[in-house]
């Protein structure tokens, strides 16, 4: 299976590089004719944060461009899971992603799992002095030596656990099952409260959920809503121990290759399409709590504040795990924009 995952992507790869090779020779007056095509592939819902900002950028790139860019959306894993993504880019099959700050590690830019430690993040406008200052840029930086552009950070919003338990003190947890994503810090998260992680691409949560497979997840509500996880989850218990983000991503060669006007015009659209989206997000996820508590297939647990101190507490081996993988400096520096403090 592997292989054919590999004879397609590669076949996809020529061909793309077929067509850029064309364009180049053909010179200006065909650019005219023959718009530019981004594939923008995706795993969630189009009516998710990230699938409105995804559809957004799409509109007003092709509108700024004057059609010369034509933008190509492919929501819900329709081109590649969560693991085949990333690759699929660096080989030029695709030419635009938004994953999680979580895939990154595994292909060597660990320090992107800064993103996914419990509670390091109190609210969205701290986030938003870490990704929009200094720290943020320079996190981008280092995806260029893997062949990719960072363009922006996206927001999905903060995670809940959800499980055919109710989860409400850190001794709930043990023995559990739960999917994660790839992510080592996720994976020592866990581990401290005693659950078994299991790593799975997004698109089959609701299956594994649903059969036994594992027995919880955490996710954001409107993730939660649109794949109808609450609909095989007895209780979502809500914590905002975590944040799911994403970095927007372009094939660098690609991207270099645009003409100048061309790229500041997917720029400008990039820079609207990320307010919009990330507008859309806090508005998405109180929805998406809403249309839950409505359809009264999960109950939706809240913690008393000793109980979400008790969390907080169990939590706090997972920083000392996750400092010889992503670098104390770079959690010290993260902690002193988020908090002031160190932890």
């Amino acid at each position: 299976m592997r292989h054919v995952r590999f004879r397609h992507v590669t076949a996809t790869v020529i061909a793309t590089a077929a067509s850029l090779a064309a364009y180049a020779l053909a010179g200006p007056a065909s650019a005219a004719d023959t718009p530019i095509v981004i594939k923008f592939s995706h795993v969630v819902a189009a009516n998710t944060p990230k699938g409105l900002a995804a559809d957004k950028f799409k509109e007003l790139a092709e509108k700024y461009t004057d059609g010369k860019v034509k933008v190509e959306v492919y929501p819900n894993s329709q081109l590649y899971k969560d693991k085949e993504e990333l690759e699929a880019l660096q080989l030029g099959a695709v030419q635009m992603l938004a994953p999680s700050n979580s895939k990154f590690g595994p292909i060597g830019i660990k320090e992107f799992e800064v993103f996914d430690l419990p509670y390091i993040l109190p609210d969205l406008a701290t986030l938003r002095k870490v990704t929009d200052g200094p720290l943020g840029a320079k996190l981008l930086k280092l995806l260029e030596p893997k062949g990719m552009i960072g363009l922006a950070y996206w927001d999905n919003g903060f995670k809940q656990m959800s499980a055919n338990k109710k989860l409400v003190d850190p001794a709930d947890y043990k023995g559990l099952k739960f999917r994660i994503q790839s992510s080592k810090v996720l994976d020592a998260q866990f581990r401290t409260l005693g659950v078994i992680p299991q790593v799975m691409a997004f698109s089959e949560v609701y299956q594994a959920l649903q059969t036994g497979v594992v027995d919880g997840q955490e996710n954001t509500p409107s993730n939660i809503y649109t794949q109808k996880m609450h609909e095989v989850q007895k209780y979502i218990t809500l914590t905002n121990h975590g944040y799911i983000g994403y970095v927007v991503v372009v094939n660098k060669k690609f991207w270099d290759g645009l003409p100048p006007d061309l790229r500041a015009a997917c720029e400008k659209a990039m820079t609207e399409a990320t307010a919009y989206g990330n507008g859309q997000s806090a508005k998405e996820n109180d929805d998406a709590l809403e249309e839950i508590r409505k359809s009264g297939k999960s109950e939706l647990v809240k913690l008393t504040p000793a109980q979400d101190e008790a969390m907080r507490k169990a939590m706090q081996p997972v920083y000392k795990d996750v400092a010889g993988r992503v670098g104390q400096p770079l959690i010290d520096e993260f902690l002193k924009e988020t908090r002031g403090t160190t932890n």
